[in-house]
């Protein structure tokens, strides 16, 4: 079986220009047709985003049966975090708190969604949709709650399970953590004929300089392809460029 996994955070939907258009976000994700959409930055109520669901909206608008929005942030009025939209049901949905002292609060959102192989047989896929902090140190505290949280340590290695969003590593310094420490393989490296290891740029996304925006997979999961967006209409719509990753799965966990 495969599937499309796309990460983006759409800086809450207001691009370059200062203009809010979800209808621009719309056009990505239409365009690049993902099975599950890991979104960052995603609005409720706040005044600035007209006061919108952005999940609901961009789920409905792009024909996703099944979303999930994970707060992070409680504004004067409204609210911001992350969102999973998807093609397939989910089944648990939780926020786990990445907030680091008292710098700005942070989140991941974990998702487990209900898939069937050809033979109907059930098998699960979990998602891990992150937004990490501004310092190195606020990250790496960040991954070391995200690895012993219960939601990620109850996960057998085998088990489908994907870590992606907006990482903010700019040096990536998390890379060894994640695949060293924890076994997971990065999608979004590029390995380039001298051998060296470069991950895909999006940010920013009119002259992307920074491999912000990444995604890690470990478990019964075979890697088919990654790319960033180079629509267009991508360079304005958001602040990052979204990422699309294509994977096979492989020997599914029967239910």
């Amino acid at each position: 079986m495969n599937i499309r996994v796309l990460s983006y955070n759409i800086h809450r939907a207001i691009g370059f220009d200062r203009r809010f258009a979800p209808e621009r976000i719309v056009e990505v994700l239409t365009e690049h047709d993902a099975d599950v959409v890991m979104l960052q930055e995603v609005d409720e109520g706040a005044p600035r985003s007209r006061e919108l669901n952005l999940a609901k909206e961009l789920a409905e608008s792009c024909g996703y049966a099944h979303y999930a929005l994970g707060h992070n942030v409680s504004m004067r009025k409204g609210y911001y975090g992350n969102a999973t939209l998807s093609r397939f049901p989910i089944l648990r949905e939780r926020n786990i708190d990445l907030t680091v002292g008292i710098r700005k609060r942070r989140g991941c959102q974990h998702t487990t969604l209900q898939l069937h192989d050809e033979q109907q047989r059930e098998f699960h896929l979990d998602v891990f949709n992150l937004h990490l902090g501004l310092s190195a140190r606020e990250r790496q505290k960040q991954a070391g709650i995200l690895a012993h949280s219960r939601e990620l340590m109850m996960l057998d290695e085998s088990t489908p399970c994907i870590v992606g969003g907006d990482f903010n590593d700019w040096r990536s310094l998390l890379r060894a953590y994640y695949v060293e420490g924890l076994g997971f393989t990065c999608a979004t490296d590029k390995e380039a004929p001298n051998g060296i290891i470069r991950a895909l740029k999006t940010f920013p996304s009119f002259a992307p300089r920074g491999a912000l925006d990444r995604v890690y997979y470990r478990g019964n999961m075979k890697l088919l392809g990654a790319k960033r967006c180079r629509f267009k209409i991508s360079k304005i719509a958001s602040d990052h460029l979204a990422v699309i990753t294509d994977f096979e799965l492989t020997k599914p966990v029967t239910k």
